[in-house]
């Protein structure tokens, strides 16, 4: 159990620092930017790279929705959850806290939005709060059925995490406009604690939804699982 949270802790760590990271860091540099699509590859390589780097230690959850929709899917036993989610969430932060660390060394630093989520006013398109609720509710939902689908007995073992990473990686592409993408209650809250303000007051969102989402994704493939 203790290397399991170790692992998700370093997990976490690098989704947050990395896919995060790329936002702050590297999105919007002049000229030479790597923008959306940079962006959303860099949250699916971190979540490739450690499903394959830990995931044989922990599972490579790596967000709480993923561990709960497990969980429902019957794939994770229930007593675990709660410290999985708690080490998610610390690993997260540890992450936006390194981030911001190193964001502020350069001359002129200012936080900006530092990759929050948010709708209304603060979705980098200005999608409305109902939009931002069913965009992270479905694509939640879709990615614990990439999961748990990549990860069955059915399909040939050993290429689950390009099939998580490139699904990651999609939702991205769908949804930064429209949230920045959450799908995960831990980066968001990372993230959140740095901006304060309106990202705290808007965080309740990022919580449910994901967790919705992937409850539902859960119960689908729980459907389809027995099927046969």
């Amino acid at each position: 159990m203790q290397k399991s949270l170790v692992a998700e802790f370093l997990g976490t760590f690098w989704l947050v620092f990395g896919g995060c990271g790329s936002a702050v860091l590297a999105a919007a540099y002049p000229e030479l930017g790597i923008g959306f699509v940079g962006v959303a590859f860099a949250f699916g390589l971190t979540v490739l790279t450690m499903a394959y780097a830990v995931g044989g230690i922990s599972g490579g959850h790596f967000n709480p929705a993923v561990s709960l929709g497990l969980t429902v899917a019957g794939r994770f036993p229930a007593a675990r959850l709660v410290p999985y989610i708690v080490v998610q969430v610390v690993g997260a932060i540890a992450a936006a806290a390194l981030l911001y660390l190193i964001a502020s060394g350069k001359a002129g630093f200012e936080l900006g939005g530092f990759a929050a989520n948010g709708y209304g006013d603060h979705s980098p398109g200005g999608y409305s709060l109902l939009s931002a609720l069913l965009i992270e509710v479905l694509l939640t939902m879709f990615f614990l059925i990439i999961i748990l689908g990549s990860t069955s007995s059915r399909v040939p073992a050993g290429f689950a995490p390009l099939a998580i990473g490139l699904g990651l990686t999609l939702i991205h592409l769908v949804s930064i406009p429209v949230t920045n993408t959450s799908v995960n209650p831990a980066r968001s809250t990372g993230q959140a604690l740095f901006v304060g303000g309106w990202a705290l007051q808007q965080l309740w969102l990022f919580w449910i939804a994901p967790l919705a989402g992937g409850a539902f994704g859960g119960l689908v493939w729980k459907f389809l699982d027995d099927a046969d």
